[in-house]
């Protein structure tokens, strides 16, 4: 009988990963002991030993074709309805004086920021707030990891959307090497205890992870480079993003496997159709939060005063903009 073949399986990372606090298994996992597949990134399997008297597998399927695109008068009249929904979410966090937190991530180019502008295209900025923070000041650094973050939660009655979250020390900090590996691996202990405290405290948290293919982002990210009002997009992180691709699959299946808790699960949204990923994310946000439609009664308009007495100043007293149109 022939030896079997002893198969060495590469370390991908050289730390001992944390301990958690609690035992709790993410969310939606339905084998602990498997290995994560890599975003992006084929995996090779060992080969099988032969079996006598083995019957053939059956041919493979063939591939699925993809999906025709999505025609455009439906995605505005869905997009449409689903804002009109969105502005009713919005008078019943107003009314319950709910607490939101949600959290938009992703590679770069995977379609967060259009998902962000359609949600709050219709809704008060004064209730739905975008939070998208800019590089950590020198005194941050010095700060508490979260403590900037926490300044930007909700009160009663308000929903904040990260462009981005505190998840950029599991992200591109960990991979661009802007943090320690003591700092890195403390931020994946303490995060789900983090997200645990703010769910008790009454803090509604969801998480979306948009997820794009290699080749379409590579074609999102050249037509960046060909259009002069949307090159601003592109970062020397940006790049670098695309030259690390493997290094930001390894990061983001690390990140999953630590913070995908069943407190604050993550959601997957499929971004290659960017029109399709921002239907299905806001369809998505609308069955997470229960609401009731508090549409107010028909409004009618009272009369105008009457002018009594008022007269206007001169015309010519007054800096107008030049009719150039």
């Amino acid at each position: 009988m022939s030896k079997k073949k002893k198969v060495v399986q590469p370390e991908i990372e050289s730390e001992k990963p944390p301990t958690r606090a609690d035992g709790d298994t993410p969310a939606k996992k339905k084998d602990a002991g498997a290995a994560k597949p890599v975003e992006g990134a084929a995996i090779a399997a060992p080969a099988p030993a032969p079996v006598a008297d083995a019957v053939p597998a059956p041919p493979s399927p063939p591939a699925a074709s993809p999906r025709p695109k999505l025609n455009n008068k439906i995605y505005e009249t869905e997009l449409a309805r689903l804002q009109v929904e969105l502005v009713k979410l919005q008078e019943w966090i107003k009314f319950k004086g709910l607490k939101v937190v949600v959290l938009f991530e992703g590679r770069d180019a995977a379609g967060k920021g259009g998902v962000i502008k359609r949600i709050t295209e219709r809704l008060n900025p004064r209730v739905a707030r975008v939070v998208a923070l800019p590089a950590p000041t020198e005194r941050e650094r010095t700060q508490w990891y979260f403590q900037r973050y926490v300044a930007h939660l909700p009160a009663a009655g308000e929903m904040m959307l990260f462009d981005r979250s505190w998840y950029n020390r599991a992200g591109v900090e960990r991979v661009m090497g802007f943090c320690s590996n003591e700092e890195y691996w403390e931020f994946l202990r303490t995060v789900p205890d983090f997200e645990r405290m703010l769910v008790r405290s009454g803090i509604i948290v969801l998480k979306y992870w948009f997820s794009v293919s290699d080749e379409e982002q590579e074609r999102r990210f050249q037509a960046r480079i060909n259009d002069p009002t949307r090159r601003w997009k592109l970062s020397p992180m940006d790049l670098q993003s695309r030259a690390r691709w493997v290094e930001y699959s390894r990061a983001k299946d690390e990140m999953f496997g630590h913070t995908d808790i069943k407190q604050a699960p993550w959601y997957v949204v499929n971004s290659d159709d960017k029109k399709r990923a921002r239907l299905n994310c806001i369809t998505h946000l609308l069955k997470m939060i229960p609401y009731e439609d508090l549409t107010p009664e028909t409004i009618t308009l009272p009369p105008r005063q009457k002018n009594v007495s008022y007269v206007r100043p001169p015309m010519e007293y007054q800096n107008f903009v030049e009719e150039v149109w």
